[in-house]
């Protein structure tokens, strides 16, 4: 019996290592070596999915409020559509956006940081050095692009105003961690030499490295954002012809 007793002992070890082995979790979290992400949207073939929203503005204001997919103004001589946002500032602070969702099937890895750049192509008839109520039509308009986990919507508060449910910037030149400044809409022409009753669009191309990171939702879902914040009170209309995206993951 002792010898029997001797011999089963190493055994039951060797099993119970085996068990404990096999017991072990997988690893959790997004991968070590996830891969950048980049996506382009040209509005000369449809909306790709972009939505429009406005906000930072009393119910019961009349602004003006237009968007959709328009053909460019003919003075530009490019014969494409772009996304067309139109807003009248009378609350003098007036926000106007598009925004889409990047999901796992884009590549978003849920739970992974990531850094956002954009590459932004748009028309604005906004001259530079031009006088406007408020601030000028050009250098008090500014554009903002960033990303964020939570779809941005406007919701109206306790005032009966408009107002985002994210954080981009208090007033026209402020920022947050869900957009950031990348510059205004001056379009370089100068004001003395265009009609100011009807002046000229201009293409202009932008970049812009967000200056916070965003982490994708559980899901893997990331919201982007792009828009004007205008101190301007009067009436802006802006051309988005495409927007390109470049997400970095951070270590």
């Amino acid at each position: 019996m002792m010898r029997r007793r001797l011999l089963l002992v190493p055994l039951v070890i060797t099993l119970g290592a085996v068990i404990t082995a096999c017991a072990t979790p997988p690893p959790i979290g997004p991968p070590y070596n996830p891969e950048s992400v980049t996506v382009e949207y040209d509005f000369r073939d449809g909306k790709h999915g972009w939505k429009a929203g406005f906000a930072e503005y009393a119910k019961d204001m009349e602004m003006q409020l237009e968007s959709g997919l328009r053909p460019l103004p003919a003075g530009l001589g490019i014969d494409a559509t772009a996304f067309y946002l139109q807003g009248m500032n009378r609350s003098d602070d007036l926000f106007m956006f598009l925004t889409r969702n990047l999901t796992a099937d884009d590549g978003i890895v849920p739970g992974q940081a990531y850094t956002v750049k954009y590459e932004l192509v748009f028309a604005s008839n906004a001259p530079s050095g031009a006088v406007g109520v408020g601030g000028p039509p050009g250098e008090g308009v500014f554009l903002k692009a960033g990303a964020t986990s939570l779809e941005p919507v406007p919701y109206l508060d306790e005032t009966d105003y408009w107002m985002m449910n994210v954080d981009k910037g208090g007033g026209n030149s402020g920022e947050g961690d869900a957009a950031t400044i990348v510059g205004t809409i001056e379009n370089g022409l100068h004001a003395e030499d265009v009609d100011l009753s009807n002046p000229p669009y201009v293409t202009l191309e932008r970049t812009h490295e967000h200056s916070y990171t965003v982490t994708a939702s559980d899901d893997g879902e990331i919201w982007l954002l792009v828009g004007t914040d205008s101190g301007f009170e009067g009436l802006t209309g802006i051309y988005y012809q495409s927007i390109t995206v470049t997400l970095e993951p951070v270590a």
